[in-house]
C-alpha cells in the first residue's frame, strides 16, 4: 500500500456532530469546546451552519457562536451556507471559508435543501462567486456519493457532473459524502479511481460515517488512494436528518490514534483531543460511539 506521510484531519464536529441532536447545547459550551479544540492542533474547524434557524435549531446561534470564540492563527475557521441570505450571516460572522452542500441523489436533495439538484446549482453558483469577491476560500460537499437512505444506488456519473459543476464554480476543495455510512473499501476505490482521473487528489477530501464500521476501513482505502484529507467529528458525534439511519461522523479521535499509529503526521495532539471529546460528552448527557472514548470509560470503571 501506498501511504502519505502526512494527513489533514477536518474537524467537523461543531457543525455536522451537533446538528442531528435534539438538546440545545448552550452558546456558551460551544464557544469553550471550539476554542478547546483550537488548541488540539487542528488546522481546520467547521464551526456552525447558516442555514435557517427553522431547518437546523440546534445551529440557531451560529453568529453568537463565530463572535464568540478565540481564533488562533493557522487555524481555518469555516461554516455551512445554503444561500445568500446564510451569506450574508456567514460574512457577517466573518468565517474564513465558505462551504456548500447538494446530493448526488434528487430524492436526498429535495429532502435536505427543499430544491431539485438543477435548482441548486445556480444558488451554490451565486454563493460561491460572492465568497470569492468576499475573499473567502470555499468548499463543496457532495452528499450520498456512495448510497442514498431513498434512492440506494447513486450512479458515479452523477458524482462526476456535480463535481465539475462544482470546481468550474471556483470551489478550492471537494469533500465526498457517505452519508449512511454504506460505502465498504472496494466501493470507495471504484468512485475515487472515477474522479481522480478528473480531478486531484490534493482537491478531494472524504467525509465518512460509521454507521456499520467500515469507516476506518474506508480511510484505509482512500490513502491508499492518495486521498490525504478527511473530515471527522470528535467523539463520533452526528448524523444527518435527512438521512434516516445515518449514525454518527467517523469520530476524530479514532481516525487520530489510527493515522498515529501508522506513522502518518497530523500535527494533531490526541490527549487533548479526548478531553475535548469528554467534554462534549458531558454537555450532551450520552456516552459518545468513538472507541477510544469507549477504552477510557471501560479502564475508569476497572480501576
Amino acid at each position: 500500500m501506498n501511504f502519505p506521510i502526512q494527513a489533514t484531519i477536518k474537524e467537523v464536529g461543531p457543525r455536522d456532530g451537533l446538528q442531528n441532536e435534539q438538546c440545545f447545547i448552550s452558546t456558551e459550551d460551544k464557544i469553550s469546546w471550539i476554542n478547546q479544540l483550537s488548541k488540539t492542533g487542528l488546522n481546520y474547524i467547521e464551526i456552525s451552519s447558516f442555514v435557517n434557524p427553522k431547518w437546523i435549531p440546534v445551529l440557531s446561534d451560529a453568529l453568537e457562536v463565530a463572535n464568540g470564540i478565540n481564533r488562533n492563527d493557522g487555524v481555518t475557521y469555516s461554516a455551512l451556507v445554503p444561500n445568500q441570505k446564510g451569506l450574508v450571516r456567514a460574512l457577517e460572522a466573518k468565517v474564513d471559508e465558505v462551504s456548500v452542500f447538494m446530493s448526488a441523489s434528487e430524492t436526498h436533495n429535495k429532502k435536505n435543501i427543499n430544491k431539485t439538484i438543477e435548482e441548486t446549482l445556480p444558488v451554490l453558483r451565486n454563493v460561491i462567486e460572492e465568497a470569492i469577491k468576499s475573499g473567502k476560500t470555499t468548499r463543496g460537499y457532495i452528499s450520498t456519493v456512495f448510497g442514498c437512505p431513498y434512492e440506494k444506488v447513486v450512479d458515479v456519473k452523477n458524482v462526476v457532473r456535480i463535481a465539475e459543476t462544482l470546481f468550474e464554480m471556483g470551489i478550492d476543495e471537494l469533500s465526498l459524502g457517505d452519508t449512511i455510512g454504506v460505502a465498504n473499501p472496494i466501493q470507495v476505490q471504484a468512485v475515487l479511481t472515477v474522479l481522480l482521473k478528473r480531478f486531484p487528489a490534493n482537491k478531494l477530501a472524504m467525509h465518512f460515517h460509521d454507521t456499520r464500521g467500515t469507516a476506518l476501513a474506508n480511510v484505509v482505502a482512500s490513502l491508499d488512494m492518495g486521498i490525504s484529507t478527511f473530515d471527522s467529528s470528535i467523539g463520533g458525534l452526528g448524523g444527518c436528518p435527512y438521512a434516516p439511519g445515518a449514525s454518527g461522523n467517523l469520530a476524530t479521535d479514532d481516525l487520530l490514534y489510527m493515522l498515529d499509529g501508522m506513522g502518518i503526521q497530523t500535527g494533531v495532539n490526541q490527549d487533548r483531543i479526548l478531553l475535548a471529546a469528554k467534554f462534549i460528552e458531558e454537555k450532551i448527557g450520552r456516552p459518545l460511539t468513538s472507541h477510544n472514548l469507549q477504552t477510557l470509560a471501560a479502564k475508569s470503571c476497572s480501576t
